[in-house]
């Protein structure tokens, strides 16, 4: 058995991931419809009742809207910080996690670490298991030297590439809006990105999946033209989830 991964669905609509090493089943994060996410565990041939924890990122309703109703209808558990469940309504079976502190759910070693976005206690997540590990990072405005520790030791990513700075200040959103998608508390863009992938080790990643693509101000192409220079010698092609359908499982050997 080999750990692999998957997205059931990444952007501003909604957001959801699952990680999985023999019996263990974790999802992060429940941000799309619960009758959505139910739909798209079958198309990867997945229950719902298969998922052994659920843990959240943090409140905001792109990551957060089904944890609660997902937890209560199937019983599930929850992991989150204390500044995240002070901020989600409904929960149940939840259980607090430390950004600092190392935790094992079944056979998967999960490591929490923190990062700087705009709300209570974000934190994204690695998952070790089979001697391989998966790093995950969305909805961090910046890449803090702490946060590329984490990473380094990764042999898959699965990454933010939120928006392409030019296209997001020439766009439509409010001078708010933009303002709080670019700073330093807001979302990775496609330079910042990048820039993380050059500072890891190219020949270690297996896989690279870019998440959370703004629909109004990026494209999978100027993903691509950005993020392509610094994957030259890994080993597969860079992948982006979509908004509206699940990724295949990524197998790490």
């Amino acid at each position: 058995m080999t750990l692999r991964f998957a997205s059931l669905g990444s952007g501003s609509r909604g957001n959801a991931m699952l990680v999985e090493f023999e019996s263990t089943l974790l999802m992060v994060d429940c941000g799309l419809p619960l009758k959505i996410v139910e739909e798209r565990l079958r198309l990867v041939g997945r229950e719902p009742r298969d998922v052994s924890a659920l843990l959240v990122t943090h409140e905001h309703t792109d990551h957060a809207q089904g944890v609660a109703k997902f937890a209560r209808r199937y019983n599930t558990p929850l992991w989150m910080t204390p500044g995240t469940a002070s901020a989600v309504r409904g929960l149940v079976r939840v259980q607090m996690l430390s950004s600092h502190r190392d935790l094992t759910i079944g056979a998967i070693h999960v490591q929490p670490y923190p990062v700087p976005h705009d709300a209570r206690e974000p934190c994204q997540f690695t998952f070790g298991a089979g001697g391989k590990r998966v790093g995950l990072l969305t909805d961090a405005g910046h890449v803090t030297p702490h946060m590329l520790e984490r990473l380094a030791p990764c042999d898959a990513l699965a990454v933010e590439a939120n928006h392409d700075l030019d296209s997001l200040q020439r766009g439509s959103y409010p001078d708010s809006l933009k303002h709080r998608v670019a700073s330093k508390f807001g979302h990775l863009n496609n330079s910042q990105t990048k820039d993380l992938l050059g500072r890891l080790d190219r020949e270690r990643l297996q896989w690279v999946v870019g998440l959370h693509l703004s629909e109004r101000n990026n494209t999978p192409d100027q993903v691509r033209a950005a993020m392509g220079p610094a994957l030259e010698g890994a080993r597969y092609p860079l992948h982006l989830a979509t908004q509206d359908a699940p990724t295949a499982w990524f197998e790490l050997d």
